[in-house]
């Protein structure tokens, strides 16, 4: 029999009213904005009343080793746990990222969790759902309009072209505008000059939404984006050209947080997709907030793994929103394992490599050196970890007791097997009742470093504590922007290391737990107004390019109008 895809699961579930999920979790009818009968945004004033009359609940971040280009199914963990946390009787929600559409178009597919632990409606969830993502691609665009206009009538701010910092976005995957020249066709036509466009899901509008308490402070946060500086060396933001207040109105339907449901219909809450190799890689503090006032627990989801999207979940989320983790959860898969011991090679788009689906048992626990030192990166912070084995059917039993036995020996909490994917909430039921255990016993969470800290000092605790390198070499243009930086009075910012995901290093070959290496850092970027600085080690893709065979040729409509092909 051949398991039915995640697009024909999703449609065999009727979804419940979304006004039902909302009145479970204690929202009233007009605090809710429906778009439609299976989705709604959520007033900010509804947050504020239930924060004033209620306690948290347990906060539980799902993370993972360092995935292969195919993921290890974090996401659809993160939904597979708050199924299972139902399902063993505890109120749970799930917090996930919205995915771009350029993945979803390209070689990934959708990011809504997978067989039977999804979140519903999938078609809207991996398309448009509510339009925050075009909200915010406007809004960045018309900073970048307002940008150029300033240049084109006289610049009267003195900006230094040559110094705009400030990109175009679209949020498609399209490779022909990585780099292009503008204001081509005469002088009404703008000021000639080089610029480039990435993907909106990278820009910062998205990791200051992501990261904005409120609608003041979504204001103030959007007026210090620094967009160029002028020739005497000054920073040109938001603010300074005028624009900060219009990109705000643009984004005031944006900054409330979306509510669906999983399939066994519990809250889902889907809110903002920073990029986690270039930004913070977490959805928004504000649909966090909301989701801890009206559940027990919460299981909220960082990209890649605990060396990315958990570790600026825990230096840069956690410091802005002040919420402390209970627990964390590291996913693991067996063919991942093998492949960072040496075994296969696992490429998207390809069938799986026929070494990865046969046992080895020694190629898991060599491996599974990525798995101790990622559990080992979320008790740094001082926080109890459980391990989710995110179960394949060619896994073996001992290949199984191999990550338990090195899970444990790590300081994992436990390690357990869940087949949420093909049995939903009840195949997570087990993994559910390790996290519970873990979060109810509360965690010792502490930070990194310190805000007060050198600049410099920070890269080097994440690069050494985090990434487990030797050292660091600063690069003559990093040594100049952390100096720069510092005399601008930023030196008191969080930092976001830009690096490739699929190395605990800088290095995508290296896989495993590589050691004595250094991490070069090339350059230094801020980002004034999500709050952080952003070194870069490597050349960091913005703008991701569509494969040979586009995941966008199988999407159709039929003929009833149906959506086809999406996965």
């Amino acid at each position: 029999m051949t398991f039915p895809s995640d697009l024909e699961i999703a449609r065999s579930v009727t979804p419940r009213p979304i006004v039902d999920v909302g009145r479970d979790l204690g929202l009233r009818d007009d605090e809710l904005e429906l778009y439609g009968r299976t989705k709604a945004k959520v007033t900010l004033g509804a947050i504020r009343r239930l924060e004033a009359e209620r306690p948290r609940g347990k906060y539980v971040v799902v993370t993972a080793i360092t995935p292969t280009p195919l993921g290890e199914g974090k996401s659809t963990t993160t939904v597979g746990l708050a199924q299972g946390l139902n399902h063993i009787g505890h109120r749970a929600a799930v917090c996930i990222r919205q995915p771009s559409l350029g993945p979803v178009f390209g070689i990934k597919g959708g990011a809504a969790g997978g067989g039977y632990s999804q979140v519903i409606p999938m078609e809207d969830f991996n398309l448009h759902l509510t339009g925050d993502v075009h909200a915010i691609g406007a809004a960045h665009n018309l900073a970048a309009a307002f940008l150029d206009n300033s240049l084109h009538h006289g610049n009267p701010l003195g900006i230094d072209p040559f110094s705009i910092l400030w990109p175009r976005v679209v949020d498609i995957s399209d490779r022909a505008v990585r780099r292009a020249v503008i204001g081509l066709g005469g002088k009404e036509n703008g000021v000639p000059r080089e610029t480039e466009w990435i993907i909106t899901v990278g820009s910062e509008v998205m990791a200051v939404l992501a990261l904005a308490s409120d609608l003041q402070d979504l204001r103030v946060r959007l007026g210090r984006i620094v967009l160029a500086t002028t020739t005497d060396g000054r920073p040109i933001t938001c603010e300074d050209i005028g624009v900060a207040g219009a990109m705000t109105v643009l984004l005031v339907d944006a900054i409330k947080p979306n509510l669906l449901q999983t399939l066994e219909g519990g809250p889902a809450f889907v809110h903002c997709g920073p990029f986690a190799n270039i930004a913070h890689g977490n959805n928004s503090i504000i649909a966090d907030r909301l989701a801890l006032v009206t559940n027990d627990i919460v299981c909220t989801e960082a990209g890649f793994g605990a060396d990315m999207g958990a570790e600026k979940f825990f230096n840069i989320k956690c410091r802005a929103s002040g919420l402390v983790p209970d627990a964390a959860v590291v996913v693991a898969t067996v063919r991942a394992l093998k492949m960072h011991g040496g075994v296969g090679k696992i490429v998207a788009g390809k069938p799986l490599d026929p070494a990865l689906l046969e046992e080895n048992v020694e190629a898991v626990r060599t491996g599974a050196s990525n798995l101790a030192k990622q559990i080992e990166n979320v008790t740094l912070f001082g926080v109890p970890a459980v391990v989710a084995i995110n179960s394949f059917p060619t896994d073996t039993a001992a290949e199984v007791e191999a990550i338990r036995e090195v899970a444990l020996a790590a300081g994992a909490d436990a390690a357990v097997v869940a087949t949420h994917f093909s049995d939903g909430g009840k195949g997570a039921a087990a993994l559910a009742e390790a996290v519970w255990a873990a979060a109810s016993r509360g965690s010792n969470f502490q930070l990194l470093y310190p805000d007060d800290a050198p600049l410099g000092e920070k890269i080097l605790a994440i690069a050494t504590k985090v990434y487990g390198a030797t050292a660091i070499e600063l690069l003559p243009p990093a040594k100049k922007a952390l100096k720069l930086y510092e005399d601008l009075g930023f030196g008191h910012l969080p930092v976001c290391m830009a690096k490739t995901q699929y190395s605990l290093s800088h290095d995508a070959n290296l896989k495993g737990r590589p050691s004595g290496f250094t991490v070069p850092i090339r350059d230094i970027r801020l980002s004034a107004g999500a709050g952080f600085i952003t070194p870069l080690l490597g050349e960091m893709r913005t703008m991701p390019g569509l494969p040979s065979r586009p995941g966008g040729e199988k999407i159709d409509i039929d003929a009833d109008g149906n959506i086809v092909g999406l996965f």
